[in-house]
């Protein structure tokens, strides 16, 4: 077991050195949230060896982990500051929240099946991430019960951005997520400012549709 583990670590170093610095992530917070969170628990058993290549790897009913590189580059997008109270969408596997609880100061994440909700929240757990809820439920939706959000995320691709969330984000707030049809979408950021919102393209990107009333329907 032992040697497991170190197997690993080795392969996030290399993943920080190779993936994110060498294609340019320089976000500190962002690197050493990513170093401190080990990306293999929130992936089953049987692809557990892909956990650092870069790649979306398998987490089970059709979805999948972002490759690392996508993850550190939406999360530096986010632009994060300690004190702000953010919103993943799609939460999937956890990963991606369990990066946020070293970087926010309350994380709520949201997944439409209950399965994934369970497995990520249990990992989170085990991990000592405590200011992270999960929620079961439709992400297109956002969250009201705990809005407003200083930031939101999304790990999947619907139509346009939902008016749910642009409702439920601060003033002053950012949305990062990817937009546009299911064949390849683009990464976009969302800032509101004086009750407005500005669009602005980060790059072009693939991720699997984003399901629910305000995305895609199926």
């Amino acid at each position: 077991m032992a040697e497991a583990v170190s197997h690993f670590e080795i392969q996030r170093q290399q993943m920080l050195q190779w993936q994110l610095r060498g294609r340019g992530i320089r976000d500190e917070r962002v690197l050493a949230a990513m170093a401190q969170t080990p990306r293999e628990r929130f992936i089953p058993a049987e692809f557990r060896h892909l956990a650092y290549e870069d790649r979306p790897v398998p987490i089970g009913l059709g979805q999948t982990i972002s490759q690392p590189y996508i993850v550190a580059l939406m999360l530096q997008e986010l632009r994060i500051e300690p004190h702000h109270r953010v919103l993943d969408v799609g939460s999937g596997s956890g990963y991606q929240a369990a990066i946020l609880a070293k970087l926010a100061s309350e994380v709520f994440g949201i997944e439409r099946f209950p399965e994934l909700a369970r497995r990520s929240l249990a990992v989170l757990k085990e991990l000592g991430r405590g200011n992270v809820s999960i929620y079961t439920g439709d992400g297109t939706l956002g969250l009201s019960e705990q809005a407003p959000f200083d930031r939101i995320i999304c790990g999947a691709a619907g139509p346009d951005v939902p008016k749910a969330w642009v409702e439920q984000l601060a003033e002053g707030g950012r949305i990062v997520t990817p937009t546009g049809p299911p064949e390849v979408q683009m990464l976009i950021a969302v800032d509101k400012v004086g009750g407005t919102t500005t669009k602005s393209d980060i790059c072009p990107v693939t991720f699997v549709p984003l399901i629910g009333q305000q995305g895609w329907q199926r």
